[in-house]
């Protein structure tokens, strides 16, 4: 009798303790679109690099980068990974939001990103767009700020393109479907395009480009980042852990497979996958070159300080 009330003691000790360490995970919801700039987040969840720092971290996509900051703002998710120029809207319009760690970047010889011209759609230069209908993931986002920099600065008027919102994964039917005449896109889409014969890609529009810039930024308010400096500073840490990784050529597999497990694609497509570079530190340097990029196109509205949309 005594030895089975001392094991329902140990028991009971062992839930509390176990419970206790779960009541201590703190659990962050991080938003995130079909695109492989979010790779190394995904490795540091799927390797649990944040659960080792006490975080209980769930990836949740969303249709459309811009609805990001809404969905940070009513505290639906905690985290989310805006495109820099959608960071900065946020913080233009009067949102107090902050980037607290970085993911992909920009490079000039990448071609992970691409403008794709529909099949029987002839596309050879920046002035063949003007006049034709182009589908954007997100109006204002990275894709489409960078992607009308490249039409000024290669002598087309921005303005003669009709752009519409569309998410990555309607990018493939709607060419498929005829309903438009280009889609400005990245991987996975880019392959998936090629792949299915729906579009050829006419211009990759990086060759302007003058120094790394980043394209993804682990964003939040500065008030749950205020309130929550350790957690903050984990995922942080566990983003930094997770970049070393997946920069590493000798993983390229492994991130593949990662990336599969976030974003649903045919195994042909994953197998085809190009990816370019991560960077977990966010620079004022690299959120300037968004400023300067964004007033040109007359995006903003106040005079931001770059340094202070990032997080301390």
């Amino acid at each position: 009798m005594k030895r089975s009330i001392a094991a329902a003691l140990a028991s009971a000790v062992l839930a509390v303790a176990t419970a206790g360490m779960a009541a201590a995970q703190t659990k962050i919801t991080v938003a995130y679109t079909a695109t492989s700039d979010f790779a190394s987040g995904f490795y540091a969840a799927d390797a649990g690099l944040f659960k080792k720092r006490g975080l209980d971290v769930e990836f949740k996509l969303v249709p459309l980068n811009p609805q990001i900051p809404a969905a940070l703002q009513s505290g639906s998710m905690q985290i989310g990974g805006t495109t820099t120029p959608v960071l900065l809207q946020a913080v233009d319009g009067g949102l107090d939001h902050v980037a607290i760690a970085g993911s992909g970047i920009t490079k000039k010889a990448d071609s992970l990103f691409a403008a794709m011209a529909r099949t029987g759609v002839d596309i050879k230069s920046a002035k063949d767009f003007e006049g034709k209908k182009v589908g954007a993931p997100g109006i204002g986002a990275f894709l489409h700020v960078l992607f009308r920099k490249w039409l000024v600065e290669s002598g087309a008027d921005h303005k003669k393109v009709q752009f519409v919102e569309v998410a990555f994964p309607q990018h493939l039917d709607v060419l498929k479907g005829g309903t438009i005449d280009a889609v400005i896109t990245g991987e996975p889409t880019v392959t998936r395009i090629v792949a299915a014969g729906a579009g050829t890609i006419a211009t990759h529009f990086n060759d302007n480009l003058k120094g790394d810039m980043p394209v993804i930024v682990y964003s939040a308010t500065r008030d749950w980042v205020t309130k929550n400096p350790d957690a903050a500073k984990a995922f942080r840490e566990a983003i930094a852990e997770a970049t070393e990784f997946v920069n590493n050529p000798a993983n390229v597999e492994a991130v593949r497979a990662v990336v599969g497990k976030f974003i649903n694609m045919p195994p042909p497509v994953l197998a085809a996958l190009k990816f370019g570079k991560w960077q977990a530190e966010v620079t004022p340097a690299g959120m300037a070159e968004w400023v300067a990029t964004m007033k040109a196109q007359d995006m903003l509205q106040t005079n931001l300080d770059a340094a202070k949309v990032i997080a301390k």
